[in-house]
């Protein structure tokens, strides 16, 4: 069975977000800036066109940009992983290909939403996906967002396909991770407030929202856990505590694009139906922001 590990897809990843300007058009200078930043912070892997980086609203020509972008700019110095699911399972056959085909070292393909498929429904979704893509695929499981849960039972039978390497599992149940960890599958975490948890029970990295705002202590404590250095890790997680519940005040990525703006990481762009941070939570977050620095 072939893993997250044997390409490198362990650590800490980040779901990016994709920085716009105020008209809300990307703007792929904030976006080098963002992509460097996260490799000299330790990043292991960029998630181009995820759920966090608005893959909703974007157009397949701003998708290819961004990855195309990332590929270029970082390709050769972390993984780049393009998310390439939904809910029509020809239009997700259709993106991995795409994505695999410019370079994309992974898809991530989340479930198909609004369908709400049966676990036989599931399992011939992304054996489609993975008989047509050449990247490796990694599974994505978010019952929150997409009403549909990929019973780990499916998940052990997909990962004996030839390409399909593990699974992002964003259902805090450590049970379920040590279960999927004990059958040999590659797991990475989708729960940041969990995450380090989810380590100690066999995960081997996370996909995570928190790592954009706090690159290099979410990488540190990924990189200690992982080598079981519990302590520091634990210190680590402690320190971005307050960081995880503000991530979900309003929608992802609303939290996450606000702090990176007062940050001034990136501008204040973001897409409709999605708005801007409500003004009640800045106070926390410009504290948040002050607590966190280095």
């Amino acid at each position: 069975m072939t893993t997250l590990d044997d390409f490198g897809l362990t650590g800490s990843l980040v779901a990016l977000v994709t920085p716009m300007d105020g008209s809300g058009s990307v703007d792929l200078d904030a976006w080098d800036s963002l992509l460097d930043w996260h490799v000299e912070s330790g990043t292991r892997g960029i998630v181009v066109g995820g759920t966090t980086g608005e893959s909703a609203t974007l157009s397949a020509e701003e998708r290819d940009a961004l990855l195309d972008r990332a590929l270029e700019r970082v390709g050769d110095r972390c993984r780049v992983v393009a998310g390439t699911g939904a809910a029509s399972t020809a239009v997700a056959v259709a993106q991995s290909a795409r994505a695999a085909a410019r370079g994309a070292h992974a898809v991530l393909v989340v479930t198909p939403y609004y369908n709400r498929p049966p676990q036989r429904g599931l399992a011939a979704h992304y054996r489609a996906v993975a008989d047509a893509c050449d990247a490796p695929v990694i599974l994505y499981n978010v019952p929150g967002r997409t009403a549909v849960d990929l019973d780990p039972r499916t998940t052990i039978e997909l990962c004996r396909h030839e390409r399909i390497i593990g699974i992002k599992e964003a259902v805090a149940d450590m049970q379920r991770v040590r279960r999927l960890a004990d059958a040999g599958i590659g797991v990475l975490s989708g729960d940041d407030p969990t995450a380090r948890d989810a380590i100690r029970n066999g995960a081997r990295g996370v996909i995570s929202v928190a790592a954009n705002v706090a690159p290099a202590r979410f990488a540190a404590m990924c990189e200690a856990a992982l080598n079981g250095r519990d302590d520091e890790a634990d210190a680590a997680n402690a320190e971005l505590a307050a960081l995880y519940p503000f991530l979900g005040v309003e929608a992802n990525p609303i939290p996450a694009k606000w702090l990176l703006g007062e940050m001034g990481r990136i501008g204040a762009g973001i897409r409709l139906p999605l708005v801007p941070l409500d003004r009640a939570h800045h106070q926390a977050g410009r504290a948040l922001i002050d607590a966190l620095a280095d």
